[in-house]
């Protein structure tokens, strides 16, 4: 199913929880809403589902007006973040309640739900009930009951936010796989950057009720369109700077600025990986911390006139040769961005 949404709008009381968000999902494609909380993300998924109603704007299926349909006939399967699973029921007739429902015969539920088991992993599971399950295995049992009646369109809301760390990650690989070999259109909300790069086409970067950026994740990630995609997505440094003749300067810290950038104050940001630092002296920082997180490091350091910069590195890196606290260090960025200083943020800037 395609997807088309134009000039959607939404409030709640004063609040615009939607404001005027337009964009197009592909047919069979996996598209991931990603954003802060109260963003907006899980309220346009419900009016897709057709659990909200716009205030204003039009959803499309398949060229087809979908804004007044009634959430029974759209062809959406939804999944939400705590399962919602029924308690009293077993794995087998939660993935078959749909069908059930709608009326289809115990022959061919029974067909079904063996096939979704197969294909979630879940064979051998069907007798057991919720309680019996670990939190991997109630989700996997959630999207499996989603897909039962072959929706068009599956929605998924923060899919693995009840989950441990481990167990989300092994499912967002699952559920990529699962998706290539299904192959139906796909929405899910998350506001962790990582799942959403790791396991999407393409990424909607939404805050305050809007579409900051649309874009596959590594152009979102390598030519953040606002202040807030690149502070939001991956660590940052952000400083105070004043750009002239496209080269930023933040106090001893001189970096040359992608894209077209007037002269001006400005918030200059850069990526923790986008930097090299080298022990040299006298340097334009000093260095306050060395810390070791499995096989990275990172440098934080007091750029003079500046404030703090972190710096992320391989463990075994020949730049890290004699860095240690206190020591005088340089610093090349590999790239940076800048950005008007009026352009607000929703974090603040470092004190210096």
């Amino acid at each position: 199913m395609h997807i088309r949404v134009e000039h959607l709008c939404k409030r709640f009381g004063s609040f615009a929880a939607v404001d005027d968000v337009s964009f197009d999902v592909e047919d069979g494609s996996l598209v991931a809403l990603l954003g802060p909380s109260g963003s907006g993300k899980s309220t346009l998924l419900r009016i897709l589902a057709g659990l909200e109603s716009a205030d204003s704007g039009n959803v499309w299926f398949d060229d087809e007006p979908a804004t007044d349909l009634h959430a029974r006939m759209r062809g959406v399967g939804f999944v939400f973040q705590h399962y919602a699973l029924f308690r009293h029921l077993t794995v087998e007739q939660n993935v078959g309640f749909g069908l059930s429902v709608r009326g289809v015969s115990k022959e061919a539920t029974a067909k079904k739900v063996k096939e979704l088991l197969q294909l979630t992993g879940l064979a051998g599971l069907e007798q057991r009930f919720p309680s019996q399950l670990s939190g991997g295995q109630r989700q996997r049992v959630a999207l499996a009951r989603a897909l039962a009646p072959e929706p068009k369109l599956l929605l998924l809301d923060e899919p693995f936010g009840a989950v441990d760390a481990k167990v989300r990650e092994e499912l967002r690989q699952w559920l990529r796989r699962l998706h290539d070999e299904v192959g139906v259109t796909s929405i899910f909300v998350t506001h962790d950057q990582e799942e959403a790069f790791a396991v999407s086409d393409r990424v909607l970067v939404v805050h305050r009720g809007r579409i900051e950026q649309n874009g596959a994740p590594m152009e979102i990630l390598d030519s953040p369109a606002t202040e807030f995609v690149a502070r939001f997505v991956g660590e940052v440094n952000v400083f105070p700077a004043v750009v002239r003749a496209g080269v930023a300067q933040a106090g001893k810290l001189e970096v040359r600025v992608q894209g077209e950038h007037g002269p001006g104050e400005s918030h200059l940001v850069i990526r923790a990986y986008d930097l090299k630092l080298w022990r040299e002296e006298p340097g334009i920082a000093t260095v306050q911390r060395v810390v070791t997180f499995g096989d990275r490091v990172r440098v934080q350091a007091l750029v003079d006139g500046a404030g703090p910069i972190i710096a992320q590195f391989p463990r075994r890196s020949s730049l890290l040769k004699g860095v240690e606290p206190g020591c005088r260090v340089q610093i090349d960025v590999t790239t940076a961005r800048a950005y008007p200083a009026q352009a607000s943020s929703l974090y603040p800037l470092p004190a210096t």
